[in-house]
């Protein structure tokens, strides 16, 4: 059963938390999606979704806090009721620029996977962009983390796979076992939506929806995030979104 949920990072400019949270329930979520900034005060996060009727089934963490704290990553997780465990970026100047140091990130990946996933969570990796874009060698990061990790799930960023300058539905073939989650998020035609960074709600700009999700249905993916990394109204983004994402 599809289940369609919200990255909370997409309404970061636009608190409080509660009402946020309010309004992504009377817009028909079921559940969110975290990251830092609702880590803050859990007490009040956890009460927010209490009364949304919402749930948090994932979350993103940072490597960092991933790698040297984990009694607080666990801490978050067990206030939220966070059941999968995502790391969502790396920063330009620790990014890996060659096969070697990409295999190396892979392999903490990997024991970071050992680690959550003997506490009893999913572990996997949430995509960028620069995952896609060829070394010197050729070698493509996202598969050299994908092969070279072989224990982790994906949480594959759609839009991100098109802007790096691959083929998504090529993607989910491939490593579509990999899959457990999905962001749902668009990309505004050329020249459209710049105060948003180029991205659109979802449905409204150029990707083709229908077809991924076609694709993503033969996955073990059955969280659907909407995202949009900087929306100048997030109501009008979630209430747009989820309403065309029921038609795929």
């Amino acid at each position: 059963m599809t289940a369609f949920s919200f990255q909370l990072y997409s309404a970061r400019e636009f608190p409080p938390l509660d009402g946020t949270l309010k309004m992504l329930s009377e817009a028909g979520y079921a559940q969110v999606e975290g990251y830092g900034g609702v880590y803050q005060d859990l007490d009040a996060t956890k009460a927010a979704l209490n009364a949304a009727g919402l749930s948090m089934p994932s979350g993103h963490f940072s490597l960092q806090m991933l790698e040297e704290d984990q009694d607080q990553v666990v801490r978050i997780a067990e206030a939220l009721g966070i059941k999968t465990i995502y790391c969502p970026h790396i920063v330009v100047e620790e990014r890996p620029t060659d096969a070697a140091g990409w295999i190396a990130f892979a392999k903490r990946l990997e024991a970071l996977h050992e680690r959550y996933s003997a506490l009893g969570y999913e572990f996997g990796w949430h995509n960028h962009a620069f995952e896609f874009e060829a070394l010197p060698d050729g070698s493509i990061p996202m598969k050299l983390i994908l092969d070279n990790a072989p224990s982790i799930s994906w949480e594959a960023d759609i839009a991100w796979i098109v802007r790096g300058g691959a083929d998504p539905i090529a993607w989910i073939k491939e490593y579509g076992s990999r899959i457990t989650a999905a962001h749902v998020k668009d990309i505004a035609s050329d020249g459209e939506c710049a105060d948003e960074d180029g991205w659109a709600d979802v449905g409204h700009g150029t990707m083709d929806w229908n077809g991924i999700m076609d694709a993503l249905k033969s996955t073990p993916a059955r969280l659907f995030v909407m995202e949009h990394d900087k929306p100048n109204d997030a109501t009008r983004f979630a209430k747009r979104s989820i309403a065309s994402a029921k038609n795929y």
